[in-house]
């Protein structure tokens, strides 16, 4: 005998499970009615879902940044819409995969908190409850042995959720408290000019190897003797150099002061000597191709299949 699929049945279910109201009923139909059997009837079809929405580009979502102590993380959560990045379900997902991302080198591996499932199994939950395709694009960890870790959120949604994110770490024997606000500006300064390197000798050879082809091109152009071009690409790589390593730019926040020369004086008058150690910048969706959006054949489309 088929059971009878009440309304207030169906309202349970999809208030359990977020699911669509023709799809609870349908996982009642198909389990008899039987509540639990039916969120792992619509659990195992979420994941068909979820599959199905896996080849969708999803280049909008949040970047996030946790510090706790000398340990810290930072992640990318792509979804498909900016209005997903700025739903509560969606930070909550961001916010508790930071939770369990700073200890850890594998977070899509690791327990979900308040679950039994992984970060990864909640992560394919979410695709089928929210509806969009959504991806956890990149992790990255920042430790320092002794000193500090600042973190700084650029176009900030929510607390420590946003479009940038910086993680800057500094070696020092001084109280946090004295190089807490220089490394909340040289972070600021960060995610404004996107350094390639903290410092000269750690620039990508490949990139300095383009860079140097690219002017050397156009330094030939110009039909001067070789001699006069060596020195023009030399002094163009220089340039290049002084613009996009950290400790070579000029703060951002004076417009004058070269960053080295900003952390010598910083040293001397706090009386500790200050070492920046490293960086991470994260930028939404930077590498990522954008689909290009039609409203009107969008419209269009759905017109068509009601």
């Amino acid at each position: 005998m088929m059971a009878n699929i009440t309304a207030q049945m169906v309202k349970d279910l999809r208030e359990k499970t977020g699911v669509g109201m023709m799809d609870c009923k349908n996982a009642l139909t198909e389990t008899g009615g039987n509540i639990s059997e039916a969120i792992d009837w619509l659990r195992a079809k979420g994941i068909s879902k979820a599959a199905k929405k896996a080849d969708r580009i999803a280049t909008e979502g949040l970047i996030g940044t946790i510090v706790n102590g000398n340990t810290s993380a930072i992640i990318e959560l792509n979804s498909e819409t900016d209005f997903v990045a700025r739903n509560v379900e969606f930070q909550n997902l961001v916010t508790n995969i930071l939770s369990v991302s700073i200890n850890s080198v594998d977070p899509l591996n690791e327990m979900y908190p308040n679950s039994k499932i992984t970060v990864a199994e909640e992560i394919k939950e979410k695709i089928t409850t929210i509806g969009e395709n959504l991806n956890l694009r990149r992790f990255k960890s920042l430790n320092v042995e002794k000193g500090v870790i600042v973190s700084y959120i650029h176009n900030s949604v929510a607390n420590n959720l946003g479009k940038i994110g910086v993680l800057l770490s500094i070696e020092t024997t001084a109280e946090s408290g004295l190089v807490l606000d220089l490394g909340k500006q040289l972070a600021m300064h960060i995610a404004a000019l996107n350094p390639i390197s903290l410092n000269i000798e750690d620039v990508d050879k490949d990139t300095l190897n383009k860079e140097r082809a690219i002017i050397t091109e156009q330094a030939n152009e110009t039909g001067r003797p070789q001699n006069i071009i060596e020195k023009m690409v030399e002094g163009k790589i220089n340039k290049f150099l002084e613009e996009n390593v950290l400790l070579s730019q000029t703060f951002v926040i004076d417009n004058e002061t070269k960053i080295n020369d900003l952390i010598a004086i910083k040293s001397k008058e706090i009386g500790h000597p200050i070492n920046l150690s490293s960086f991470i910048r994260m930028e939404l969706g930077e590498g990522l191709e954008k689909k290009e959006e039609n409203f009107a054949d969008e419209v269009a489309a759905t017109m068509a299949k009601s």
